[in-house]
C-alpha cells in the first residue's frame, strides 16, 4: 500500500469545505443580527466630571463689584444632578462701610447653579470687629446660604460669642444686606459686662 499523496488528502478534506463555509457564514450572519451593547449612561452614576483643588471664585453683582466669594480645598462637581461637593469651604461676603462677614465649614454642596450653598459641620460665621462693635462668632452644624439673597438660616442649634456675651439658640436667620440676626427659638444669653 503506498502512502496517501498530497493530492489524496486535500480530496478527502474537501468535503468538510463547504460545511466550515457555511459555518463561518453562520457566525458572521449572527454577529450582523445581534444588538449592540447599550451605550454606558453616565448620567445614571453620581461620578464627578470636575475635580479641583485649592478652589476659589468671585461672584459679581451688577456695578462689577464682588458680591462673595467662594473658595474651597477640593471641589467635585457631578454632572448627573448639577451639584458641587466642597471640602473645607470658606464664604466671604464683603461690604463696603462694614466688616465682612465670612463662613467656614468642613464640607458643603452648592446646588442650582450656585444660589444655593449648603454647609455642614463645625460650621463657623465670623464678623470682625468694627469701630462700633467687637468680633462677633456662631457656631453649629449645618447652614443654608442663599448668597444672591445675602441670606442664610438653619435649624439646628447655635452659639453666639461676642466680648462680652455668650447665647444659645434653636435656629436661626441672617440677612447680610441689613445685618439682622433673627434667633428662632429656646433663646438663652449670659452677659458680662465690662470691666473698667
Amino acid at each position: 500500500m503506498t502512502p496517501p499523496t498530497l493530492l489524496d488528502r486535500l480530496r478527502a478534506w474537501s468535503a468538510l469545505a463547504p460545511l466550515l463555509a457555511l459555518l463561518a457564514a453562520t457566525y458572521w450572519l449572527s454577529q450582523q443580527v445581534l444588538p449592540l451593547p447599550p451605550a454606558p449612561d453616565y448620567k445614571a452614576r453620581h461620578d464627578p466630571d470636575v475635580i479641583i483643588t485649592d478652589f476659589s471664585a468671585v461672584a459679581l453683582g451688577n456695578s462689577g463689584a464682588p458680591r462673595y466669594l467662594l473658595a474651597a480645598r477640593e471641589m467635585k462637581h457631578y454632572p448627573d444632578d448639577n451639584s458641587t461637593d466642597l471640602i473645607a469651604p470658606r464664604l466671604t461676603s464683603p461690604f463696603r462701610n462694614a466688616p465682612p462677614i465670612r463662613i467656614t465649614a468642613d464640607r458643603g454642596t452648592v446646588a442650582h447653579n450656585g444660589s444655593e450653598i449648603y454647609l455642614h459641620d463645625n460650621v463657623l460665621i465670623v464678623r470682625d470687629a468694627s469701630a462700633k462693635q467687637g468680633q462677633m462668632k456662631i457656631t453649629t452644624s449645618y447652614l443654608h446660604v442663599a448668597p444672591n439673597d445675602d441670606t442664610a438660616d438653619t435649624d439646628r442649634p447655635v452659639t453666639i460669642t461676642t466680648d462680652h456675651s455668650l447665647t444659645t439658640a434653636k435656629g436661626l436667620t441672617l440677612n447680610g444686606a441689613t445685618r439682622v440676626l433673627t434667633l428662632l427659638a429656646q433663646v438663652r444669653a449670659q452677659y458680662e459686662p465690662p470691666q473698667d
